[in-house]
């Protein structure tokens, strides 16, 4: 990694066109200043001055990397005066990226501890998909991520996942339809038109699963990334779809749907990715705290489903 005490060296030295006029701004001797050059050039595998007789001049790799150091200081110096011109009794500003498969309804469910926090707190919220979120994360550009899964294996982002909680899902319909599936759930979903999760979700890995164990074929009429929309489909009559057991009554309401069937066999897990290991932002601690008391109620226990293989 760059030792920016070094970068900025060079930095001096190059606005400044030579060691002996950048020791006299830096306060260093030209030798300290020589050195510190040659480690950040070892550090780089390239040269970023040529000596031209007594002057040096940038190679291409110094011009590249003053480049990237006068917006790095430039930047710097922005963050000082901001910070020096801050007024008082300003809100937290706390920056989390959803997922684009997590429901709405759940993601505010989490997120609202955090406006309830004695401090003042202003959320700014982004979505988009997994990969994009946590290259955010990386940069700091966010606090947190609420995704549905822990950070995939093929990202190679430094983070830590917290497992808020997990659930059970329900099955809804648009009422004429649920009234020709509520019977015999969920033997009744042989044919029926399904709308599923989009397929980088681990939701529609495990809803295929459960139906294959049960030798349950819907028809599939489509498949969304975005939960929202898969709802708004169903809510036409298009099909049936899903979403975590503890939002049934919101999703019932808000979209005029109608339960038809619920499991606890296949589960549903939200997690925060946080670039800290224990947790210490207030808001995500008012976060995760107040999840685990409500995902993790589950259905009364269920008796289980029959399933539809024929006895030899």
């Amino acid at each position: 990694m760059i030792n920016y005490k070094h970068l900025h060296y060079f930095w001096v030295v190059a606005k400044e066109g030579g060691i002996a006029r950048a020791s006299e701004h830096l306060h260093l001797t030209p030798q300290t200043i020589s050195g510190q050059l040659s480690l950040l050039e070892d550090n780089l595998g390239e040269a970023l001055f040529n000596r031209v007789g007594r002057n040096l001049e940038l190679t291409e790799t110094g011009r590249l990397a003053l480049s990237y150091a006068d917006e790095i200081f430039t930047l710097g110096g922005e963050l000082e005066e901001v910070v020096r011109n801050l007024p008082s009794g300003r809100p937290m500003v706390f920056k989390v990226g959803v997922t684009d498969v997590v429901p709405k309804s759940i993601a505010y469910r989490l997120l609202a501890p955090a406006l309830q926090l004695p401090e003042s707190v202003r959320i700014v919220c982004r979505e988009n998909n997994i990969d994009s979120l946590l290259a955010e994360l990386a940069l700091h550009r966010i606090d947190l991520v609420i995704a549905d899964s822990p950070i995939p294996q093929s990202v190679n982002v430094r983070g830590f996942n917290h497992q808020l909680g997990e659930c059970g899902i329900s099955f809804f319909a648009a009422p004429d339809l649920a009234k020709t599936l509520i019977k015999d759930f969920p033997q009744s979903l042989n044919g029926a038109p399904m709308l599923l999760p989009g397929e980088m979700t681990v939701a529609q890995s495990r809803l295929l699963k459960w139906f294959d164990n049960l030798h349950i074929h819907p028809h599939i009429v489509g498949e969304f990334d975005d939960s929202a929309l898969m709802k708004a489909f169903g809510q036409a009559g298009t099909g049936v779809f899903i979403a975590p057991t503890p939002i049934a009554a919101e999703v019932e309401k808000q979209y005029g749907v109608v339960v038809i069937g619920q499991t606890n066999e296949v589960r549903e897990q939200f997690y925060a990715i946080s670039v800290e290991r224990k947790i210490s932002h207030p808001a995500v601690a008012a976060i995760t705290e107040t999840a685990r008391e409500w995902l993790f109620n589950d259905l009364p226990q269920q008796p289980k489903q029959k399933s539809s293989r024929k006895k030899r």
